[in-house]
């Protein structure tokens, strides 16, 4: 008799995929690093399939492995819909949910849908800022959930995904070839702005700000005026802007963590809820970023 695909062991397999860690994927699912290795060890034994190889110390996928992660993530998504369905006529209240606008017009449209869609007798507050005050919002209870751009000076929240950056500028023009190079920056302490000058640093790239906007509208504006560089999340990409990269001498640039925070001062089903549609919409979006294909963390099981 074949046995089943448990959803616990199928969510070991696949945080450890996307985290690369087994120490990371035990702190994401509460358990302890051996148990999480025994979960896949019990995974491979259900599948009659060997999930990952051994490259060095690293763990890649087998392709029996990529196989299972496509059917894993599909089989987590159809649970969270079940779940989703059946609380969804029973579910009322409100939810006030902070996003920074360099993810909101890429990322919101898509959970919004569903999250309406599922829960049509809750309504959602949506506030737009930077990533810090939003965080200290919902430390001090003012909102109810934050997906934001993670900073080591942040407090730990749950990592939902990675988002690549890319250098764009207007397809129309060729200012990323001045000295010193015009930029259209994000207000100091952002870590987009430091992650961009620091790449810019190490190669010894001269460069200048030359506009400041704490929001996409504004560098958006400033990269098709043809006048300027800029950084952005690649999921924020829209008609009219080039990428910059290896060809045009732009230096890679670290991907940075989404990070999804909720105040913890009292319960909120409606929270919880969006909280979820919000984790299972980053699982399975294409827009962002996981090591999918490539190594699943050094470790052993």
């Amino acid at each position: 008799m074949k046995q089943t695909l448990d959803p616990k062991l199928l969510q070991a397999f696949v945080l450890l995929v996307e985290t690369g860690s087994v120490s990371e994927t035990a702190r994401r699912v509460g358990r302890t690093q051996p148990a999480v290795t025994l979960q896949i060890q019990r995974l491979e034994a259900a599948a009659g399939t060997k999930l990952f190889s051994t490259i060095g110390r690293r763990f890649v996928l087998t392709s029996e492995g990529e196989l299972l992660l496509g059917y894993a993530r599909s089989i987590l998504q159809l649970q969270n819909e079940v779940h989703v369905r059946l609380a969804a006529p029973k579910l009322t209240g409100q939810v006030i949910l902070g996003v920074p606008d360099l993810y909101a017009a890429a990322l919101l449209p898509n959970i919004l849908s569903s999250f309406i869609a599922a829960y049509p007798n809750v309504e959602v507050n949506l506030q737009s800022s930077l990533s810090s005050p939003l965080v200290a919002r919902v430390m001090q209870n003012e909102i109810d959930l934050a997906l934001v751009t993670g900073m080591r000076a942040f407090p730990k929240g749950q990592i939902v995904a990675e988002e690549p950056l890319v250098w764009v500028t207007s397809d129309m023009n060729s200012s990323f070839n001045f000295d010193p190079l015009p930029l259209a920056m994000l207000p100091v302490g952002n870590v987009f702005r430091d992650i961009a000058l620091d790449a810019l640093q190490a190669i010894g790239r001269k460069w200048k700000i030359q506009l400041i906007s704490e929001g996409m509208a504004g560098l958006q504006a400033a990269v098709m005026s043809g006048t300027v560089v800029s950084v952005i999340a690649k999921s924020a990409l829209v008609p009219g802007m080039r990428v910059l990269g290896k060809a045009e001498s732009f230096p890679s640039l670290a991907n940075v963590q989404l990070v999804l925070y909720q105040a913890s001062a009292k319960s909120n089903p409606a929270a919880d809820a969006l909280a979820d549609v919000i984790r299972s919409h980053l699982a399975s979006s294409g827009a962002m970023t996981r090591n999918e294909k490539t190594q699943a963390g050094s470790g052993s099981f």
